[in-house]
């Protein structure tokens, strides 16, 4: 089905004035979202978005529909995997927490200028050359493979942009308030604000290289592969906050985004040899391959997630992982006095320190003692304990 200007003109005002809403309504003022507030707000995302679906499935029928559907939870499945490197970021750059959801929205916008360029590049390349799939098909398989081997312990933001900008630039370790500039003994200085942004806007455009072949390999629709990302992204900043602190739990998602990935990655590979026209495979004929249907790969994708999502949830030594390193992620939250201002953010920060360490000790010794590290993560989590009683016996708390 075609989609007249019209419709595409409805469809990117919607998305901007929901970008626009979401910063005059809940960005300018600087807090710290409640859990009650992410939930609500994502649970909105969620249901335009679904809402949306539905609506294609109506006016543009079962396929249309079926592709949106199979675009949006892939699409959704890899922003969640994103979310973990924001994480990783953030915390480098020890952004404080109440500033937290401009760098978040900064990261959604920059997100979906980057994949509406590759969007519409890849719609350009696959309408005149058909060998671009096999190109597609090679980066998914590609990015399957690093995932199974991904270092956790990279540091994301320590990347050739921000120390480039660094040498360049002058700059300052401490943040004034969200401004991107401030002046320190009367000279204009770069925050570590800007510079965060600059580090999630580089990963934003390697995030985008395998996102976008991973949609053209559901659908060539490109309306579709343009709706089902940016409804993927919307609502990222909320889900943010109402995941923060269970991201961990899901320690096999980088498995089930490895093997989607590498199906998908088939299907396109199979699709460039049902379409070949190179002249050094089979003669430049079409080559007679199976083609996965859109039915089939909606249902890989949502079979390989739930099964990752169990297997995450109710393996004991994935439950100590996680467990232990919120431990270590709220003790270093709450040494870090740079984290935030707020006295009540720190004593939420210290009641959750309490709170997870109260569930670790009702875990079986032998998972949570194999946790990598976790002589250091005790003497942190000690530092911790003793900082927090000094603080209240000062009469701050």
């Amino acid at each position: 089905m075609g989609v007249s200007p019209l419709i595409w003109t409805i469809t990117v005002v919607v998305i901007l004035a929901l970008l626009a809403f979401d910063y005059f309504f809940h960005i300018r003022k600087a807090h710290v979202p409640s859990l009650r507030e992410a939930a609500i707000w994502s649970s909105i995302y969620v249901g335009i978005a679904l809402v949306f679906g539905v609506l294609v499935l109506i006016f543009g029928g079962i396929d249309m529909g079926a592709e949106y559907f199979a675009g949006y939870i892939t699409e959704k499945a890899l922003s969640v995997d994103n979310l973990f490197v924001f994480l990783i970021i953030i915390a480098s750059f020890r952004v404080p927490r109440e500033d937290q959801q401009k760098v978040l929205l900064f990261g959604i916008v920059f997100s979906l200028i980057a994949r509406t360029a590759f969007i519409f590049v890849g719609a350009a390349l696959i309408n005149q050359f058909a060998w671009v799939f096999y190109i597609f098909g090679i980066i998914l398989l590609l990015t399957a493979g690093n995932l199974l081997k991904k270092d956790d312990e990279s540091d994301e933001a320590n990347n050739f942009i921000i120390r480039l900008a660094k040498k360049l630039f002058h700059t300052t370790d401490t943040y004034d308030g969200d401004k991107l500039f401030t002046k320190v003994d009367g000279k204009k200085v770069l925050t570590p604000m800007l510079l965060v942004m600059v580090a999630i806007g580089g990963t934003d455009i390697l995030f985008a290289l395998d996102s976008i072949p991973a949609i053209f390999g559901l659908t060539q629709n490109v309306y579709i592969v343009f709706t089902a990302t940016a409804f993927s992204l919307m609502g990222l900043r909320q889900l943010y906050f109402l995941l923060d602190g269970l991201l961990d739990r899901l320690i096999y998602l980088s498995y089930g985004l490895a093997a989607i990935l590498a199906f998908i990655g088939v299907k396109l590979v199979l699709h460039a040899l049902h379409e070949n026209n190179l002249p050094f495979i089979n003669d430049g004929q079409h080559v007679p391959v199976i083609e996965i249907t859109t039915g089939l790969s909606l249902s890989v994708i949502i079979g390989v997630l739930v099964l990752t999502v169990l297997a995450s949830l109710f393996s004991k030594a994935g439950k100590a992982q996680t467990a232990v390193n919120n431990v270590r992620r709220h003790a270093n939250n709450y040494l870090d006095l740079s984290y935030t201002a707020d006295l009540a953010e720190r004593e939420h920060v210290y009641a959750q320190l309490v709170q997870e360490e109260a569930y670790v000790d009702t875990m079986d010794k032998k998972y949570r003692d194999k946790v990598k590290d976790i002589e250091q993560i005790r003497a942190e989590v000690a530092r911790a304990h003793h900082e927090h009683d000094e603080f209240r016996a000062s009469g701050n708390i």
